[in-house]
């Protein structure tokens, strides 16, 4: 049997630049830069926005201009092809690799359709801009916005979308307002699915014996990889125990093992293997040394996700840092983390430190007093009553 030419990985699912993409097409430039500002302005306040477009050295909008009014507008990065200078100090164009990492910064990202493709499409019905000869681009559209003076699709398109023609949303295109309330459901309902993931693949050296198998309630307890699980089974989707290969084959069968891919990066190989299962979905990273923690706490921070940002974490009580090991990390954290360790950082919190991080306040209580020595251990059992 001929062995694979290359590792069998899930890729991430991206459209032409970012996972959440949306081209206007259908209506001269100079009007598709407006909207997009308008809408980066009006969306401002809960997504970084991104927009792409191309140089117009001759055509219906001045290009410094544009870039002024995008930034203006609150957009977070914005990246113009400019056909005639590369601002770049090699020679070479800028692939579509690059473009992804160019547009990191933003959650969303507005692209000019008239010039380049994106996953799904805003249609702009335009006289002045005919798409009878552009329908090949127009492979998921998502909405219409009907230009002043325009009540009826052209027939073209009419027969183009079919039976969706009479069902998509329609917004006048001086209805900035009521667009942006849509375009943030639209975005809404895309928020990536959440998994759980139990670090338990620590070598416990400080403690002496696995931490993730010791039952605070006696002999006939859960043990802690099972509590975490049962605990966030009630606010995720599905449940993994990451863990070392050799303990996958002892792990009991109601819980789902992930061993680490990614080895001898302590919790980070954790992380980095679950987005290696699923660069999809978003994870809630937990610890399985925090035996005061509840539910109820993480529900608190289900509640508090900020999925336009690269994660969502508590602040730490015993410093002016984050805690990292209860944590949801977003799609977008995937990447990040691998640049970080790519710069020689294994530690999960130097990412998120430096990133834009929704931060939750300190939890009541001892919820994230952790565990990690004999002497601790004795000391929680003390204070939990066993």
């Amino acid at each position: 049997m001929l062995k694979p030419k290359h590792a069998d990985l899930t890729r991430p699912d991206l459209g032409e630049f970012v996972r959440h993409e949306l081209a206007l097409l259908g209506a001269p430039c100079g009007d598709i830069q407006r909207l997009a500002a308008d809408l980066t302005a009006a969306l401002g306040h809960a997504y970084r926005v991104g927009y792409v477009d191309a140089d117009h050295p001759s055509g219906d909008g001045d290009p410094a201009a544009t870039q002024s009014q995008l930034l203006r507008a609150g957009a977070a990065v914005e990246l113009t092809d400019k056909i005639h200078l590369l601002r770049r100090d090699e020679p070479r164009a800028l692939g579509r690799f690059s473009q992804t990492e160019l547009l990191a910064g933003a959650d969303l990202v507005l692209v000019n359709g008239n010039h380049f493709p994106a996953r799904q499409q805003l249609v702009l019905i335009d006289p002045r801009k005919t798409l009878a000869h552009k329908l090949e681009k127009l492979t998921d559209v998502q909405a219409l916005v009907l230009a002043e003076g325009v009540s009826e699709l052209p027939d073209y398109l009419r027969a183009h979308l079919g039976p969706a023609a009479d069902t998509l949303p329609r917004f006048a295109l001086a209805d900035v307002a009521g667009l942006s309330v849509w375009l943030r459901q639209w975005r809404t309902a895309r928020v990536a699915p959440l998994r759980g993931l139990v670090l338990a693949g620590g070598l416990s050296q400080r403690m002496q014996t696995d931490k993730s198998r010791l039952r605070y309630g006696g002999p006939q307890a859960p043990e802690q990889r099972e509590v975490a699980a049962n605990m966030l089974a009630q606010v995720c989707q599905n449940v993994f125990v990451s863990c070392r290969a050799e303990q996958a084959a002892e792990m009991p069968a109601q819980l789902r093992a992930l061993p680490d891919t990614f080895l001898g990066l302590g919790p980070l190989g954790g992380i980095l293997s679950a987005f290696r299962h699923d660069p999809n979905a978003a994870w809630l990273v937990l610890a399985c040394d925090l035996p005061f923690l509840t539910a109820d706490v993480l529900r608190q921070l289900v509640a508090g996700r900020a999925p336009a940002r690269l994660a969502t974490a508590f602040q730490s009580p015993r410093n002016e840092f984050l805690e990292p090991l209860i944590t949801i990390f977003e799609p977008r954290a995937y990447p990040e983390l691998l640049r970080f360790l790519s710069l020689g950082y294994s530690c999960p919190r130097k990412m998120l430190i430096n990133s834009d991080v929704a931060v939750l306040p300190t939890p009541d209580g001892e919820a994230l007093r952790n565990v990690n020595t004999p002497e601790e251990r004795a000391a929680a059992e003390g204070a939990l009553g066993r």
